[in-house]
């Protein structure tokens, strides 16, 4: 079995499970924002921006150090994690109590403060829920990470529509979401105990704790520097704009943030293997590489123009009151190729030991982003939010490419070509799809523009039977652990 297989196949897993998990989590987004309104929206996804941007504190890079030390030797994970545990759990006790000083400092009012608290105790839960599965992931399997990441977004569906349904409030809808992190918590404990059979407690190594920090240093920046860039907007809308338009801006940035289940997908299986093949076999780390590339290309693409195209039909779905949302979703939605694409390069330079590379575009990054937001939200408002997605997506890609060649060897033609076919695909699908937008129900136009935009590929040759093949194997076929193939 090639690790090419073990690569598709656990793809599958997460890819199948995040789409589920997507298509639950936009439903309930949908729902929560009919019954709310871009107001009281607004208010709960301040807290979460806000505490979310916390959380990193708590990580600081060590998930990446984990999954990738991990995947370079099993024998190892246990005393790894427990040294890991022993960072983490005085930068919780921190974080969160940074968490209660700066909210209150910034004068919000006591149901912004109160949701601030309910979604502290995810931030924590989460924090170590996923470094639990990052220990698994480098272990080569993503099966039970699946399972958890449907079960957890079920559990807020039934909790926070039961909510919703009887008028309890802010407060039970984002109980739901504690309710859920619990869950996963005690899950990812209980799969790492009892599956991968690795003992969940503190360890005290005082070198390799060091040698742990020092290796984190450019992922903790790279981390916070991300973190910072994509949930700062929704902060400063808030207290630049006001919640109304951290509700509008939210539908443009839920959609693309669903979206992303397919490069995370992906990413999440190749990044161990791009460890391993840097190591190991370069000529499979650019073929990796080159294919992550043209895959997330021909899937972007057309996501891009057909919501730049049906975006008003789209902001109908949340109700008259999101109608000033169109405009910020047709300009956010423009950066999802960029988005998509700097999934494999970032993945490439953290598993070729050029995280600090990552570091320094993502700070530079993070600065324009910072930068641009205060200047034009105050003018713009959900508009200026998404012009400064747009435009710093674009720059991550541009610094993360420079780089690309100087670690591996890429043959552009085989990146150039696809993108021109798929791109001229997409452009003939576009138009299709503006000529029946007036005259069919958008659901079918999607699926219409699906269908013209795959056949047209497969006549210029931008999609390959070999490709379908592969894509069809990696749902159908049974394969052993990539563990078992190294």
């Amino acid at each position: 079995m090639t690790k090419i297989t073990n690569i598709a196949k656990n793809t599958s897993y997460l890819t199948l499970a995040l789409i589920l998990q997507k298509v639950i989590s936009f439903t309930y987004f949908t729902l929560v924002a009919r019954s709310l309104g871009p107001e009281n929206l607004g208010v709960y996804y301040f807290a979460i921006s806000f505490t979310t941007i916390f959380a990193i504190f708590i990580d600081l890079g060590l998930i990446n150090v984990l999954t990738r030390e991990v995947a370079k030797d099993r024998d190892k994970a246990e005393n790894l994690l427990g040294n890991v545990l022993t960072i983490k759990i005085p930068l919780a006790l921190i974080s969160i109590l940074g968490v209660a000083i700066i909210i209150n400092l910034l004068g919000k009012p006591e149901l912004a403060i109160y949701l601030v608290y309910l979604s502290s105790i995810s931030m924590i839960l989460d924090s170590f829920t996923t470094t639990f599965f990052a220990v698994i992931r480098g272990c080569h399997n993503l099966k039970f990470e699946s399972i958890a990441s449907i079960i957890f977004q079920f559990i807020v569906l039934i909790f926070g529509l039961s909510a919703l349904y009887l008028g309890l409030g802010l407060y039970y809808i984002m109980g739901a979401l504690v309710l859920a992190s619990i869950f996963n918590f005690f899950y990812s404990a209980l799969v790492l105990w009892r599956k991968m059979h690795i003992k969940i407690k503190p360890s005290y190594d005082p070198v390799l704790i060091k040698l742990i920090i020092k290796i984190s240093i450019p992922f903790g920046l790279y981390a916070i520097f991300q973190r910072v860039y994509m949930y700062l907007d929704s902060v400063l809308l808030s207290i630049l704009a006001g919640n109304v338009y951290v509700g509008l801006y939210q539908v443009a940035f839920k959609i693309i943030f669903a979206l992303q289940f397919l490069p995370l997908a992906f990413m999440a299986s190749l990044y161990p293997a791009m460890s391993y093949y840097w190591k190991n076999n370069k000529e499979q780390l650019n073929i990796s590489f080159e294919r992550a590339i043209n895959y997330l290309i021909i899937i972007s693409l057309p996501i891009s123009f057909g919501i730049v195209i049906l975006a008003d039909k789209i902001t109908l779905i949340f109700k008259s009151d999101f109608n000033e949302a169109t405009l910020p979703l047709q300009i956010a939605i423009i950066a999802l190729v960029f988005i998509f694409l700097n999934f494999p390069i970032g993945a490439l330079l953290n598993a070729c030991d050029k995280q600090k590379i990552n570091t320094i575009n993502m700070g530079i990054v993070m600065i324009a982003s910072v930068i641009l937001n205060i200047i034009l939200i105050p003018r713009y408002q959900a508009v200026g939010a998404s012009i400064t997605v747009l435009a710093t997506n674009a720059l991550m890609f541009i610094l993360g490419i420079y780089w690309v060649p100087k670690i591996i060897k890429i043959r552009t033609r085989k990146i150039i070509w696809p993108f021109l076919k798929a791109f001229l695909a997409a452009v003939i699908m576009g138009l299709v799809v503006y000529y029946l937008k007036p005259s069919i129900n958008i659901f079918l136009n999607i699926a219409l523009g699906g269908i013209i935009y795959f056949i047209i590929l497969f006549l210029v040759k931008g999609l390959r039977k070999e490709d379908i093949a592969s894509i069809l194997k990696s749902f159908f076929s049974k394969s052993k652990n990539l563990s078992k193939s190294i």
